[in-house]
């Protein structure tokens, strides 16, 4: 039988949310300057009177604008070294491990895959994720994809298989922003790790 796995990752995987965790990790005095900056933004985000994509792109621009990209992979790698396995659900890690090695998984993430992408090399997934802009080599604050939450997972998922057959396609999500990929599925598991 040919499965595909999906899995989202923040929350899902991992017990913490990674985007503060790694902004923080990346540069502290900066990270706290810029939340400070953006809490009356998560305020109406909280009301949902703002879009979480602005407000996100906006607080990561704040601290990583300008990066060169060989600095934040080493950064990245140095956040996978530092946070693996200790951020990761225990029973996550323990069905990752008895995947069958020809069955194909992906992480499926609105988190940037600036960071995530070392832990999905480490559990050979193929990593779909909120994609940052780089020209020359730098940050540029911005993202070449649209914030891969919602909607967006499925139109993600769909355009990486391309008319690919699966007999079922299993999908693991913890939040609102998953729900459409966990229908999309033919198996759809909400906070099966929890």
């Amino acid at each position: 039988m040919k499965k595909l796995y999906c899995f989202d990752f923040d929350g899902t995987l991992t017990t913490k949310d990674t985007m503060f965790l790694f902004l923080k990790f990346y540069h502290r005095r900066r990270f706290y300057v810029q939340f400070l900056k953006h809490l009356p933004l998560f305020i109406l985000l909280k009301f949902k009177l703002l879009e979480a994509e602005s407000v996100k792109r906006s607080l990561v621009s704040g601290v990583l604008k300008g990066e060169k990209k060989v600095t934040l992979e080493n950064k990245a790698q140095a956040f996978f070294t530092k946070y693996y396995p200790s951020i990761f659900r225990k029973n996550a890690l323990d069905f990752i491990a008895n995947i069958d090695a020809d069955t194909e998984s992906y992480i499926v993430t609105a988190s940037l895959d600036i960071w995530v992408k070392p832990f999905a090399e480490h559990f050979k997934m193929k990593l779909i994720a909120t994609e940052a802009e780089f020209k020359n080599g730098v940050f540029t604050g911005n993202f070449v994809t649209k914030n891969c939450n919602g909607i967006e997972k499925v139109n993600r998922i769909k355009q990486e298989i391309n008319g690919l057959k699966y007999d079922k396609i299993i999908a693991f999500g913890d939040t609102s922003g998953d729900k459409a990929m966990l229908s999309f599925a033919n198996e759809g598991h909400f906070k099966f790790f929890h």
